[in-house]
């Protein structure tokens, strides 16, 4: 069977091959398998590829690759990712300590759900997020299946600052500060561990349609991880599901 999807050549140096309109998991499925496919190709003239929440752009070199030999490879990719039998998750595990200092917008979070913050934190951390993109930043993982009771508006005026591995929440989705940037959503916690380290084999070590759980921890286990980063020990651990 042929997965469908839509071709949108983009000027003549991308092309855009669109699996859907709607954020799905099974739209995020389809771009994940698709997106492994067409890595595994190494088709040379191939510059980057791009993976959205329902849709991947392809960026490409018309001297070294037709359009019309790229979008061969593009139907052998969708009709092999269709395929594909159902894989086992790779659910990342983050440590975070909620609130005070590490997230400064919880009680806000939880003024907003008409709800405390430890049943923020609960109901936040319960959840198996999918990542459906991977933008804004190297490592930002834009993280879906939040508690709708969570949902929260943007901040007014985004922060100019916010710390490394500030985990935020905006408007239905969830989300981690992989570097210190400017933002809009609400802190409600933060992890020690690096979700971008240069110095790390791959840098970002999960990718579109993996998976994150938050673990909440306390001060003293922050601190104990942050040192231990700080020292080379940057793992963030992963387990089948």
């Amino acid at each position: 069977m042929t997965e469908t999807y839509r071709l949108l050549p983009c000027a003549d140096r991308a092309v855009t091959v669109e699996f859907g309109n709607t954020i799905s998991e099974e739209n995020s499925a389809k771009v994940a398998a698709f997106t492994a496919r067409m890595n595994q190709f190494s088709l040379a003239g191939i510059e980057e590829i791009i993976p959205t929440y329902r849709s991947v752009t392809i960026c490409f070199d018309p001297e070294v690759l037709s359009f019309s030999e790229l979008e061969k490879t593009i139907q052998k990719a969708a009709k092999r990712q269709a395929r594909r039998k159902q894989e086992k998750k790779r659910i990342f595990i983050l440590p975070v300590a909620y609130g005070s200092e590490f997230g400064p917008d919880l009680e806000r979070v939880a003024s907003c759900a008409g709800i405390s913050p430890i049943e923020v934190v609960r109901r936040h951390a319960t959840r198996i997020y999918r990542i459906d993109m991977i933008g804004f930043l190297p490592g930002f993982p834009y993280l879906s299946e939040m508690d709708p009771t969570l949902e929260t508006p943007r901040l007014a005026s985004p922060r100019t600052v916010i710390p490394t591995g500030s985990v935020g929440i905006g408007g239905k989705q969830t989300g981690i500060y992989p570097m210190e940037s400017p933002g809009g959503w609400n802190l409600i916690g933060r992890t020690p561990l690096l979700p971008y380290d240069k110095n790390r084999t791959p840098p970002v070590p999960y990718q579109t349609g993996d998976y994150i759980r938050f673990l909440p921890i306390l001060r003293a286990e922050y601190e104990r991880l942050e040192k231990a980063v700080a020292a080379g020990d940057n793992i963030i651990p992963w387990e089948e599901g």
